[in-house]
């Protein structure tokens, strides 16, 4: 299996607040109709997903982050460490990553995007004000990466030129 492209998989419940901001985020990023980039969304991660991972070099997963820097965060991520085990309720991307190398033999370059959430309780609430902020910076930013091609680790804990960056 020939692996290209990017794939955004967002998830998250838009019923819940912003717990809402995954699939939000793919919502702007499918908007961008980029070429190259495939983007999808559910309330949560599925053993399924695995096989779409399989079939791009890059995945970026997207998701609310209950804590954490604002307006978001943007971090590499490996496959979790063998021994797999899941519940359908609870698929991190690691898992999933394991499941793409395991079953279908693909290592593509992974990222977690968190947007900073803070309403997430209440069912029936829209987006967070703050959240709406922080989802407007996560698309902008994601606009420009894709324009250029370019991914970095969000925040920043090293000095710009010792910073690895990934080209898409």
């Amino acid at each position: 299996m020939s692996a290209e492209g990017t794939l955004v998989l967002g998830w998250g419940n838009p019923g819940r607040g912003d717990d809402g901001l995954g699939p939000a985020l793919a919502d702007a990023v499918e908007a961008l109709a980029a070429p190259g980039v495939e983007v999808e969304s559910d309330y949560q991660l599925q053993v399924e997903d695995a096989a779409a991972i399989a079939r791009h070099a890059r995945v970026l997963f997207v998701d609310a982050a209950r804590e954490g820097p604002e307006p978001f965060f943007l971090r590499r991520l490996s496959p979790a460490a063998s021994g797999l085990s899941w519940s359908s309720h609870s698929l991190t991307p690691g898992q999933l990553l394991a499941l793409a190398r395991e079953l279908f033999g693909a290592e593509p370059e992974a990222w977690l995007l968190g947007v900073r959430g803070y309403e997430f309780d209440r069912l029936g609430d829209p987006l967070s004000r703050h959240a709406r902020e922080n989802l407007a910076a996560a698309a902008g930013y994601l606009r420009e990466a894709l324009r250029v091609g370019a991914l970095e680790e969000i925040p920043r804990s090293e000095p710009p030129a010792s910073r690895p960056v990934a080209r898409l």
